[in-house]
Formats: C-alpha cells, sequence, structure tokens
C-alpha cells in the first residue's frame, strides 16, 4: 500500500496541483482546505507525511503544526508550504518542529523530492491504514475488496475507486468535476454524464447488499459526500 500524504492548503488550484502531483507518483492523497477540516481528518487517520500551508482560515498552520508536535501519535514528517521566504520564517518553522520548508511557486520535482527525502528519513515506506469502515461498509484496501452489512460488493474498478475515494473522507463534499479528475484521471467537460451513472450504481449495490440507509447524499449544485 502506498505512502498516504495530507495536502493541507486552502488554494484549490494548488491543493489539486499537489494531488496530481502526489498521485502520478503512486502516492494516496488526502485533501484538506482548512487547518480544523484537517485535524478532523487525522482524528480519523494518521497520514504518511504531510503537506501544510501556513495561511489557512480558521486554525492557523503554525497552530496545527504546534499540536501536530504536541501529540505522539501525529508523529509524522510536515513539509511546509509557504509564500514567505526570509531566513527567519523558514529558521522559526524549523524550530518549531517542521521537517522541511518548500517556498511558492515550486517545481514538482523539488516537491517530490523534498517528500521521499522527509520519508526516508522518518522510515516510512508505506501507509499503515488497509481497512477503511464507515456504518455497515468496511474496505480492504489489499484485497480491494468491499462488504455493505457483511456481504460482499460486486463492484468495477471505477466504482471501487470512487467508494474509495468518499470512503477515505466521510462528510466532504466532492464535486463531479474533482471525482471525475481524480478516479477517471482526466478531464472535466460539464456534460459528462460518468461519475452521476456510477453514483447510481453503488447506491443500487448498496441497497441490494441489504442496507438501506442511503450512504452517498447528492449535494444540489455540487456533487457527492458519504454521511
Amino acid at each position: 500500500m502506498s505512502c498516504t500524504v495530507f495536502i493541507i492548503e486552502d488554494e484549490t488550484d494548488i491543493n489539486d496541483l499537489l494531488a496530481r502531483i502526489f498521485r502520478s507518483a503512486g502516492f494516496e492523497t488526502v485533501q484538506a482546505f482548512s487547518g480544523t477540516e484537517a485535524r478532523l481528518l487525522m482524528e480519523r487517520r494518521t497520514p504518511d507525511l504531510i503537506f501544510l500551508d501556513l495561511m489557512l482560515p480558521g486554525l492557523t498552520g503554525e497552530a496545527l503544526l504546534r499540536e501536530i508536535r504536541e501529540k505522539k501519535r501525529w508523529d509524522v514528517p510536515v513539509l511546509v508550504l509557504s509564500a514567505k521566504s526570509g531566513l527567519t520564517d523558514k529558521v522559526t518553522l524549523l524550530r518549531m518542529g517542521a521537517d522541511d520548508y518548500i517556498t511558492k511557486p515550486f517545481e514538482p520535482e523539488e516537491v517530490l523530492a523534498r517528500a521521499e527525502a522527509a520519508l526516508r528519513r522518518s522510515g516510512r515506506t508505506a501507509g499503515t491504514e488497509k481497512t477503511l469502515r464507515f456504518k455497515e461498509l468496511e474496505l480492504d484496501a489489499q484485497a480491494r475488496s468491499v462488504t455493505a452489512g457483511g456481504r460482499e460488493l460486486s463492484l468495477t474498478a471505477h466504482e471501487y475507486e470512487l467508494l474509495y475515494l468518499l470512503m477515505r473522507t466521510p462528510g466532504k463534499v466532492y464535486s463531479r468535476e474533482s471525482l471525475y479528475e481524480q478516479v477517471w484521471q482526466g478531464g472535466y467537460y460539464g456534460e459528462n454524464n460518468t461519475v452521476n451513472v456510477h453514483v447510481s450504481n453503488l447506491r443500487r449495490k448498496i441497497r441490494e447488499a441489504g442496507v438501506e440507509e442511503e450512504y452517498i447524499r447528492t449535494v444540489y449544485g455540487i456533487g457527492f459526500k458519504l454521511c
């Protein structure tokens, strides 16, 4: 199982760019757009590496970094991403517990090289979480199998990837564009009905397994979430 990178960045374009960089290199990614959201996600799952922006809404990057370093179970490498390039800023963050500091704008090669170096220093070679659970759903990432109410679901590759993405971050709203780009690894052009069809199939298969509650909810005008 690949290493999991948490990307905590409020600028959507940069967050998505980092996610594409890491996914293309074989990493798993979890995206958060505020410090508070990231903290909630980390309560559910500990990543192997964190990319942390400083200028976050609500809980700032500095405050989140302090919390991460105060909790021993969150002993993971943290790479700070910031537009601040001054030596004093870098030294301050490193002394607070950051493992490295990357200045915007950045090159993809530098991001990957620094991430890999941080993982090597920490002795991490793979993610630790092999099973995801949500209510009556259980997903075994190694076996690529899913059960609902104890019954195994017969899923296509894209249905599995779609459900896996939703189960990693329950409650997070994903746009159809984001789901399509992350699952199908291609551009979304607005009129594509692929995501809707696959969500409909997932709902049907979960229902046919005997689970009456609808887990995948439509957020009108935006997309879907698991809740």
